[in-house]
C-alpha cells in the first residue's frame, strides 16, 4: 500500500490558479473512472472546494508523477503551470494532511466544520462511482472519527467563524445597519445557508435566492422569508441588491459586467457590496473596475478571518497532539496489512512446496518404498526446498546487507547464541 495525498489549496495558489482545476459535479464520476483505470492506481477519491482541489490515492508502485501528470492533463494545464502550487504527501504524510483537512486544520477558516461535510462527501461520490478500497475506507472513516475526536477534546469549535460570518462582518463593515439593505443570495449551498443566518442576526430580514432549482431555495425561503427566483431571473432583480454573496458551482460567470452597470443605474449609484465565495468565479472579475461596487472574493477574507482566529491557538496545539498519535495509529493498522500480506504469501509459498514434496511421497509409496524410508526422505527433502531460497539470497548479498539480514533471521526465527554454536 503506497498512499499519497497531493494537489494545491488556499495558502499555495491564487485564485485564479484554483479556479483553473477544479472539478465540478458534472465530471468527478469521470475523472476518477479515469484515474483508477490506470494501472499504478488502486484507489482514489477527490476533494474540490472553493479553497482546495485534492486528490488521495493508493498507489501500486512507487512513481508518484503519472498521477500529477494526469491532474495537469485533466484540466488541459501545462505542468509547468502548476508548478509552485502544487504539494504532494505521501505515506504518514498524506494521513496527517487528510486527519487535519477533516479536522479543520488546514482551512483557511481555523476549525471551521464545513470541510469535514465536503469530506464526506467526497468519500461518498468516490465510494459510488467504486473508485474506493480498503486503505481509502479506512483512512476516510479514521479521519471522520478523529475530526469528532478533535471538536469534543479540544476548544477548535468555540468562538465560531467561517467563511460565511467574515462575509456578513464585512457587509456590515461597509454599511453599518444591516436591517434596512436587501441581499441577493445566489445559491443554495451551506455557505449561503450560513450567510443567510448571519444576516438574520444581523437585522437584515428582506433576502432574495437565487438558484438553479427553486426546490432547493425552499428551506431558505421558509426559514427567513425569501423571495426566490431562477438564475435567468437575476438581471431584473439586481438593482434591488445592496448586498449580493454567491456561491454556485457554475462553470462560467453568472454575473457579467453589463449587467452590474445597468443594475447601479437604475440604482442611481447607491453603492453595492458583492462577495463572490465561488470557485471558479460567479462574478466577472472586471465588475470591481465599476464606481459604487465593492468587489470581493474568499481570499479577501483571510485578514478578518486571521483576527478571530486568535483564541484557538491552544486549541490547534492539542488537536495536531491528537493527529500525530492518530497518524502513528493509523500507520500501525497499514504496516500490519503489508505483514498480513506478506505472511499470507509465505504460507502460500510453503503449502505449494510441501504438496509437490508430498505427490512425490504418494507416487513412491503406489511403487512400493519403505514407508520409514520415505518419511525420512520427505523430512529432508522438504526442510531443504523451503531453507534453500532464502540461503541462496543470503549468500548473493554484499556484507552490509548479509548482516542486517542475518539480524533479521536471527530475530524472526528467535536464534539463541547457543543455536549458532
Amino acid at each position: 500500500m503506497a498512499l499519497l495525498a497531493f494537489g494545491l489549496n488556499h495558502t499555495t495558489a491564487p485564485l485564479e490558479v484554483r479556479e483553473k482545476v477544479t472539478f465540478g459535479e458534472d465530471v468527478l464520476s469521470e475523472a476518477l473512472t479515469e484515474l483508477t483505470g490506470h494501472t499504478d492506481i488502486d484507489e482514489a477519491a477527490i476533494l474540490s472546494t472553493c479553497n482546495r482541489t485534492e486528490i488521495y490515492c493508493n498507489l501500486n508502485a512507487s512513481d508518484e508523477s503519472w498521477p500529477i501528470d494526469w491532474f495537469s492533463g485533466f484540466h488541459g494545464c501545462r505542468k509547468n503551470e502548476l508548478h509552485g502550487y502544487l504539494y504532494t504527501h505521501p505515506g504518514p504524510g498524506a494521513v496527517k494532511h487528510v486527519l487535519r483537512v477533516a479536522s479543520g486544520l488546514d482551512s483557511m477558516v481555523i476549525g471551521e466544520p464545513q470541510v469535514l461535510g465536503q469530506l464526506k462527501q467526497a468519500y461518498q461520490t468516490a465510494r459510488e462511482a467504486g473508485s474506493t478500497g480498503k486503505l481509502l475506507n479506512r483512512l476516510f472513516q479514521h479521519s471522520f472519527k478523529v475530526a469528532k475526536d478533535v471538536r469534543s477534546n479540544t476548544m477548535i469549535g468555540n468562538h465560531p467563524v467561517s467563511v460565511a460570518y467574515a462575509a456578513v462582518r464585512l457587509a456590515g463593515q461597509i454599511f453599518g445597519d444591516l436591517s434596512k439593505q436587501t441581499v441577493l443570495l445566489i445559491g443554495a449551498g451551506e455557505t449561503i445557508e450560513l450567510a443567510a443566518k448571519h444576516l438574520s442576526e444581523s437585522g437584515l430580514h428582506k433576502m432574495i435566492v437565487a438558484n438553479r432549482t427553486l426546490e432547493r431555495a425552499q428551506n431558505l425561503a421558509q426559514q427567513y422569508s425569501a423571495y426566490i427566483i431562477t438564475l435567468e431571473e437575476i438581471p431584473r432583480h439586481l438593482d434591488e441588491a445592496d448586498i449580493i454573496i454567491s456561491s454556485t458551482a457554475s462553470p462560467v460567470p453568472l454575473l457579467r459586467r453589463h449587467m452590474i452597470e445597468a443594475a447601479l443605474l437604475q440604482r442611481k449609484h447607491r453603492p453595492v457590496f458583492v462577495l463572490d465565495i465561488a470557485v471558479p468565479r460567479d462574478v466577472e472579475p472586471e465588475v470591481g473596475e465599476l464606481e459604487d461596487i465593492y468587489l470581493y472574493t474568499v481570499d479577501d477574507l483571510k485578514s478578518i478571518i486571521d483576527d478571530n482566529i486568535k483564541t484557538r491557538r491552544e486549541a490547534v496545539r492539542q488537536a495536531e497532539q491528537i493527529i500525530d498519535a492518530e497518524v502513528v495509529h493509523f500507520m500501525d493498522w497499514v504496516n500490519s496489512q503489508d505483514a498480513v500480506a506478506t505472511i499470507r504469501a509465505l504460507r502460500n509459498q510453503a503449502e505449494l512446496v510441501s504438496a509437490d514434496v508430498l505427490e512425490a511421497a504418494l507416487q513412491k509409496l503406489r511403487l512400493g518404498a519403505a514407508p520409514e524410508d520415505l518419511l525420512q526422505e520427505v523430512t529432508r527433502t522438504l526442510t531443504n526446498k523451503l531453507i534453500h531460497p532464502p540461503s541462496a539470497r543470503l549468500n548473493s548479498l554484499d556484507a552490509e546487507k548479509k548482516e542486517a539480514m542475518l539480524r533479521a533471521v536471527r530475530d524472526l526465527y528467535n536464534l539463541t547464541p547457543e543455536d549458532l554454536q
